[in-house]
């Protein structure tokens, strides 16, 4: 069964309303990373170690380039949290253009059928004539 307009445009606003409600956010990706320092003798040269850290990068594209910012420690947490709630802006702006397009075809299904009903108004009348 087919989803009403008032449906739809309800669907919409409860979309808009839970945008409205988005904290801070940031796109990219935190990574884990630990790195070797080159001194032959820190502990991080030893076999089987794996290196100083852990520090924390935040990388995201840019203009078609990376960007790479590191995160203290501390701020891990709340930078995931930035994170998920961009993930969920996406799919929040995703489904708003879903429900959008679909109020958009509901209002074209609408405007046919009304224009169709009034073009068979149109042709009962002239039709009830007889050529001669």
């Amino acid at each position: 069964m087919p989803i009403s307009l008032s449906e739809l445009e309800a669907h919409r606003e409860r979309l808009k309303l839970q945008l409205s409600g988005l904290g801070d956010l940031r796109p990219g990706s935190l990574a884990e990373r630990f790195r070797k320092c080159g001194k032959p003798n820190c502990h991080c040269a030893q076999p089987g170690q794996a290196g100083h850290g852990p520090s924390w990068s935040l990388t995201h594209d840019v203009k078609g380039k990376t960007a790479t910012r590191i995160i203290p420690e501390a701020l891990v947490p709340q930078t995931r949290e930035q994170i998920a709630e961009y993930h969920r802006l996406r799919d929040l702006t995703r489904g708003l253009v879903e429900v959008s397009e679909k109020i958009c075809e509901a209002r074209i299904q609408s405007r046919k059928t009304e224009d169709d009903s009034k073009k068979n108004v149109a042709r009962r009348a002239t039709g009830s004539r007889r050529r001669r």
